[in-house]
């Protein structure tokens, strides 16, 4: 498995106006959003990066104003979901 670590520095982490223990996980799903808005990041990986479920991440980019990538091949996986055709 190939990782990326990324540095943020100090005196940014201090300055980001949420308790301790939440800065990390917000700043992955800001992450995870940014590349999803941008298409770099499909809708299933953004939510593996933002650590959530896909409902919880559809909602999040709801609330957050985000327009869903959604095209021919996800419909015609819904609907075969949908129609019990996997």
């Amino acid at each position: 498995m190939e990782r990326v670590m990324l540095e943020v520095p100090e005196e940014v982490v201090e300055a980001i106006k949420l308790p301790p223990r939440e800065v990390e996980q917000e700043l992955l799903r800001e992450l995870a959003v940014a590349l999803y808005r941008r298409g770099a990041l499909s809708l299933g990986k953004a939510r593996v990066l933002a650590q959530m479920t896909r409902w919880e991440f559809e909602e999040y980019l709801g609330h957050r104003g985000v327009a869903r990538h959604y095209g021919q091949a996800d419909l015609t996986e819904d609907l075969q979901y949908a129609t019990g055709h996997q």
